[in-house]
């Protein structure tokens, strides 16, 4: 194998390299939950398809806003990496806890040049992924999922399943209480 000849098609190039620099300074200047919108607004600006009323944190690092879709009331939390080469869909109400990974893209391990390889990752309403997992590239969350701290999450998970360890494992269906008893 001799990768000197590598080689990746770079769509966007400029626009990424531009969104990079927006993302590590400007972005991540607009302090905390009171001016969300402004982020929101930047995001949308680099063709972010996200709802107003969902909270993206300013030390979030996102690979390309206009593979990204977000839905109502989520939160992406601090030191998150959204490495979205190719489409991630956020449900609403979810939850994406500090320090999660989230990693749409690959490479071929059956190619000599190792080609690149992306799959997109969908994450359904009501899921939580907490501290620090990893979520690999083509993985649906359906909606309910909750991820356990540390997970490594490499295959689809069903709705209103618990999953932790690395790779992850089922652990239990999620049940919610009743509030009213």
């Amino acid at each position: 194998m001799n990768l000197n000849q590598y080689t990746e098609k770079k769509e966007y190039r400029w626009k990424q390299l531009f969104w990079r620099f927006i993302n590590h300074t400007l972005f991540r200047c607009i302090p905390g939950v009171k001016l969300y919108r402004v982020r929101n607004s930047i995001l949308k600006l680099f063709g972010a398809d996200i709802e107003w009323h969902c909270m993206i944190y300013p030390s979030c690092t996102i690979w390309a806003p206009w593979n990204l879709k977000v839905g109502k009331y989520t939160c992406i939390g601090p030191n998150t990496t959204i490495y979205n080469k190719d489409k991630i869909e956020i449900g609403s109400n979810s939850v994406v806890s500090q320090g999660t990974y989230l990693c749409t893209a690959s490479h071929d391990t059956s190619d000599p040049m190792m080609a690149l390889v992306t799959r997109p990752i969908t994450l359904g309403d009501r899921v939580w992924v907490a501290s620090d997992c990893f979520i690999g590239p083509g993985v649906t969350l359906c909606d309910g999922v909750v991820c356990a701290a540390r997970a490594v999450v490499v295959k689809d998970v069903e709705a209103w399943t618990i999953v932790g360890g690395n790779p992850a494992k089922f652990l239990k269906k999620r049940i919610l209480k009743d509030k009213n008893n």
